[in-house]
Formats: C-alpha cells, structure tokens, sequence
C-alpha cells in the first residue's frame, strides 16, 4: 500500500520531521464487527472468539492509531511467555505499519522489541511474564495488550491491571484477546459469569472475518463433520468443557450467546409486612433493584399454573435457588439466587409463590426441613408431596418437600439433559446455563459440579421441572357465571330438584327454563 494511510472516523493529524501531516482514512481496512470499538474507551476491551477471526490484528491496528493519534504513551504488551512474542503481536505491530505505509514513521527494535513513534515518542514494549526482571523495570504503563489470555494466571493479570492506573493524558484500557478453550478458566468467572463494571466483550469467529482466505474458511468448515465439539470450540469460540458434560456443550453455548444481549426483564426482591409472625399478603410488593437476587424474565400470566423448584444451601457453599417454571409452556421465567437464613429464604419463596398465582412449591428437604415447615405455618399449603413408606405401621403417607436420592436424582437430572438436547429455548437464565457447562461425570460416572463450581441453580430447575405432574398443564378456568338465558342441562336439573325439595322455582332464576 503507498503513501501514508491510515483508518479512522474523522482526519487526524501527527507530526513527522517537525512538519503536520494529515492522514486520510478509509474504514474498509478494518473488520466491520469492529468498527465500533475503535472509539470504545472501556477499562477492559475484551476480544474472544475463535481462531481466524481477527482480533489480534484489530488489537494491533487500534494500538497503531493510539500511537500516531494520542500522546504520552507507553504501551505494554504481554504473554505468558516471552519468547512467543516475537512470532505474534511483535510481527503483528509491524505488519500493521507496514501495510499502511507508516514505516517512516515508526523506529522499530527488534533486540528489546520495542517499537517508537518518532513523531511523538510513543512507546510499545513487550514483555514475558516469566521475565520478572524485565517486568519489574517497566513503569509508566498507560496501556495493556494481554495476547493469549487464557495461558495467564489470574494473580498475572491482577498485578498489570493494578499497574494501570494513575494520571494519564488519555483514556487506560486493558485489552484482553485469547480463545475460549474451557469453561472453568478464571477469565469466564470474572468476565462473563457476572457483568463486570468496565468491560466490553466482543465475540467473532471466522465468519466476521472478511479478510480470512478461502482455503483457510475450508478447513475450518470441515471439522463440522470431523469433529464437531472441536468445531465449537477452535472454529465458532465458545466455551470449552474439560471432562464429560452431562449437559449438550454446543446447544448450551449456543444459548448463551443467543442471551447474552438479553438481560432479564427486571431485578429485585419482595418487601412486606411481617405482623404476629406473619406475612400479610396484600403488603406484598416487588422492589427493583439492579443488584437484587431474583431475575424475571417473563411477568406472571392471569390464570397460568406456576411451578417454583426450590434448591437450598445444604453445606454452605450452594445458595439457595427458586427456579420459577411456566407449567402450561415449562418456559423458565423467574430465578431466585442468593444466600439466605432460612426463615428469611422462605419467606422470599412464599412471596414468589404468591406472585406467580399461587405456584406450585417444590423445595428440597435433603439437608433441612425448616422452610418448608416455616411455608406450612405462613399458611402456603400449596407443597409439592412426596410419598413416603412409614417404618412403623408400613402405611404410605405424603409429606411436604421434594428428596434426592440415588434413585430421583438420576431421573431428574436424565429429564433436564433431554430438555435442554430438544428445546433449550426454554432456559432464558445464563447463570444456570453456565452451570451446566461445568457439570460433568466424575471418574465413578456420578454426575456432579466440577471441583469449585456449583450445581444449586441445575437441581432447583430438576427439581422445578419433576414437579409439573403435581400442577396442572392448562390455564386456570375462569370463575363460571350463570346465563339466565341459556341454562345448561346440569342447571335446569340442579335447580329442579331444589324446586322438589321446597326450593324457588327454576324459572325465577334461568329464563331459557322448561
């Protein structure tokens, strides 16, 4: 490419040989997906996706414009280890200038890997994170690039970020590239379990990619056929799952991506009034709050059967969970999550419950039977029962709560992997589809919450979802108002016999009577 040429919005200006240039740009040398992100200022840029989808080269290229377009910057550049920077986002830099005919530019030091902007001496350095030394002597950050996120520890990335900060002319900003190779990285729990403050994601594949060859294109499209988990993940860029899932990886990221925009309708809790060691249900109201611990995702229905599957803390380290199930679509549309004293998750149920007309409640009494002896004496009879054997008398009798055990645990479980296989549209929570993607099959074949995640949000939707036999499928009927004109044959019959008996004569109450 001749001349000097460069992209962006809007005319810039540098300085070269103590003389002002304007450079003119032509939008069509970057990626349309990420056009956008050349203003994005945010802390954290984070750039994932598959491979062939050109983010690093748009790291590169944003970093280049910062370059020529701001002042009083020095950019650091990292991977985890330092040799496989010369290779990658050194010859990536330079590559970019390069190509846009801006080696006048730039003085370029292949020793120390450094590269300067002779017009305003700007400043990229690289760095291994295995070379302490080197990394001890850098100060003055105003910029991070991590290349390869997902081969650094999160204590790595902790440490730079902290580097970050400080009076700097312009806007700091961390960009993080790398693929999502598995499910359990650190990278998922900090970014993307949860909103992080400062952060914007962007995902791509090769198909956002308009500059990929066509030979490369191929060899991507033939692992749908060859292997088509490896396809997801190195081809599409979603999350990775090390050891067998129970759950549809692909179908689950799927989702996930298709939510990501989607946030829930509304957040919050239920305040009321608590009087004489009770609820009074007209005092009931919802509160929203964006930090709240329950999420809807669709309002309550008039005459729609809810359903509400109800996982509790056990041990402590679960939180306890009140998934909230259309019973006539089995569409899940509300999810209580939180950690609670029992009393007062209870009395958070007994509001969702009431909210949702009067849901059906499922709660597990594996670890504790206090809430649902706290629902009893609220007054919330609507309980899913369980049958039981008495050891005594050898009578079945029917108690309140819904028990796991080795042998409802398979089934309920064996249930949600086949929804979530065949119509996983119903599912619109990431944070329990982000629970199945660590849920896997141990060394015995038990499935189970791999080592540190969690399965609270998975049982509380089994449980919800095996609990549908106890409510009824259809809409609730409308309260029944007699037609004096057209009295049904029941009608005329019922009001006959009271006529027999001494009663009013029908034809003072239905005037189709006779």
């Amino acid at each position: 490419m001749s001349g000097l040429f460069l992209l962006y919005k809007k005319v810039g200006e540098c300085m070269a040989n103590n003389k002002q240039i304007n450079i003119e740009f032509d939008e069509s040398v970057i990626n349309d997906c990420y056009l956008d992100l050349l203003d994005n200022e945010s802390r954290y840029l984070i750039l994932y996706g598959g491979a062939g989808s050109g983010k690093s080269v748009f790291a590169a290229q944003k970093l280049v414009l910062r370059m020529l377009e701001e002042s009083d910057h020095k950019i650091l550049i990292v991977r985890k280890v330092a040799k496989t920077l010369r290779e990658s986002t050194f010859s990536l830099i330079r590559g970019v200038i390069s190509d846009w005919g801006l080696t006048d530019l730039f003085d370029v030091n292949k020793t120390d890997m450094t590269i300067t902007c002779n017009s305003n001496g700007n400043q990229i350095i690289h760095a291994g994170l295995d070379d302490v030394e080197k990394m001890k002597s850098i100060h003055g950050i105003t910029g991070i690039w991590i290349e390869e996120a997902s081969e650094v520890e999160q204590q790595d990335f902790q440490q730079l970020d902290l580097r970050l900060r400080g009076f700097t002319t312009n806007y700091k900003q961390v960009i993080i590239s790398f693929n999502p190779i598995s499910s359990l990285h650190w990278l998922k729990s900090v970014f993307f379990n949860k909103q992080r403050k400062g952060a914007t994601i962007r995902h791509t594949t090769y198909l956002d990619n308009k500059f990929i060859d066509e030979d490369y294109t191929q060899v991507l499209e033939s692992m749908k056929e060859d292997d088509p988990y490896y396809y997801s993940v190195y081809a599409l860029g979603q999350w990775g799952v090390i050891g067998q899932t129970i759950f549809n990886a692909q179908k689950v990221n799927e989702r996930i991506d298709q939510l990501r925009n989607r946030p829930p309708m509304k957040k919050g809790q239920f305040v009321y009034t608590f009087s004489n060691h009770k609820i009074i249900d007209s005092s009931i109201k919802w509160v929203d709050d964006e930090n709240g611990y329950i999420s809807i995702y669709k309002q309550p229905e008039e005459r729609t059967p809810y359903v509400i599957g109800g996982d509790t803390s056990g041990d402590g380290s679960d939180k306890f969970v009140g998934q909230v199930i259309n019973n006539v679509t089995g569409e899940q549309v509300a999810v209580l999550h939180h950690q609670f004293d029992e009393d007062l998750y209870a009395r958070q149920v007994y509001c969702l419950g009431k909210y949702y007309n009067e849901a059906l409640l499922a709660i597990e009494v594996n670890f504790s039977t206090y809430p649902i002896k706290e629902l009893q004496r609220l007054g919330y009879r609507k309980q899913y029962r369980r049958e039981v054997l008495d050891n005594i008398t050898n009578k079945r009798q029917y108690k309140y709560g819904f028990r796991t055990d080795r042998t409802s645990r398979p089934l309920i479980l064996a249930d949600l992997v086949q929804l979530v296989r065949e119509n996983i549209k119903l599912i619109n929570d990431v944070s329990t589809l982000n629970e199945m993607l660590t849920f896997v099959r141990n060394e015995k074949g038990k499935a189970e919450a791999s080592q540190g995640k969690h399965d609270d949000l998975i049982m509380g939707l089994a449980i919800g979802y095996k609990a549908r036999d106890q409510q009824r499928k259809e809409l609730f009927e409308l309260p029944y108002t007699p037609d004096p004109d057209n009295p049904t044959p029941e009608e005329k019959h019922n009001e006959t016999i009271k006529y027999m008996t001494g009663g009013t004569p029908p034809s003072a109450l239905f005037k189709g009577w006779g």
